[in-house]
């Protein structure tokens, strides 16, 4: 007779669902920079906005949780197409949400909990389940998602999040520590010649930014090599590496030694940024 043995969802190939509540995350910004209750205004909330979400900056760390199956954006777009590029680089799905009123929220917390909760009950392939958005109001939904054994990993601002959604995650980021803005020195003078850039190496900026997510996920600097294929074509599915001169990913890890270092480890080379 044979028996099945259940497996965890821990032991399956999981995939990634991201869900946005892309306004909150705006807003907070928005508040944080220019001052509380700034974006809550008609007039400041009702126009084009400007973006302030490091796009980027927040795809990179959630596809250091797994693949991705799905990734939606809640938010009434009209007034937030200069993300558009940002956005339709990192394929994500547009919800939109109309508010109902002037001073009617675009309920896209309630939207996004009544999704994530279908998808998890519809889709047993999901593992680790992201949200962003600070509210309180997706407290029910991570409990619904922690009864369901899935993983769940929160992100919002320092400022605005509520702390008893944060602590109702497995896990909460801070967006703050993901989008650093960088210090411009105070005795630079007005008038000084510009600084050219250094030319981007995007093989070379692929390469760190993997090796980079893995060893904060795994807390040590040095990560398998064979490990960094698989995130590298998470952050891009497009990269060949033929495209950059080389003829396979061996290659260009020893092509950009002046960036990495790698010695031999138990079962697998093991990399670490220089």
């Amino acid at each position: 007779m044979r028996v099945l043995v259940p497996l965890s969802l821990n032991a399956l190939n999981l995939f990634e669902p991201r869900y946005w509540d892309f306004e909150n995350l705006h807003a907070s910004l928005c508040e944080a920079k220019f001052g509380e209750g700034s974006y809550s205004k008609p007039d400041a909330r009702f126009k084009v906005q400007e973006p302030l979400i490091d796009v980027q900056a927040i795809v990179d760390l959630a596809s250091s949780f797994g693949p991705i199956a799905i990734n939606r954006a809640y938010c009434n777009w009209q007034y937030y197409g200069r993300y558009r590029d940002a956005l339709l680089q990192s394929a994500v799905e547009l919800i939109q949400l109309f508010p109902p009123g002037a001073s009617a929220k675009n309920g896209a917390d309630i939207k996004l909990c009544l999704d994530a909760t279908e998808d998890i009950a519809r889709f047993s392939h999901l593992g680790t389940i992201i949200i962003v958005g600070g509210d309180s109001d997706f407290m029910p939904v991570a409990q619904k998602i922690k009864a369901a054994g899935r993983t769940l990993i929160g992100l919002g601002t320092r400022k605005s999040t509520n702390r008893h959604w944060a602590k109702s995650c497995h896990e909460f980021r801070y967006y703050e520590n993901l989008a650093e803005e960088p210090a411009v020195p105070e005795d630079q003078p007005d008038e000084a010649a510009p600084i050219e850039a250094p030319p981007v190496n995007p093989a070379a900026d692929v390469l760190k930014r993997a090796i980079k997510l893995l060893a904060e996920t795994k807390g040590d600097p040095w990560v398998n090599k064979g490990s960094i294929w698989h995130m590298i074509k998470r952050l891009d599915p497009t990269f060949d590496t033929k495209e950059y001169g080389h003829p396979n990913f061996p290659a260009m890890v020893k092509a950009l030694d002046d960036i990495v270092e790698v010695r031999k480890g138990d079962s697998d080379q093991v990399v670490r940024l220089r």
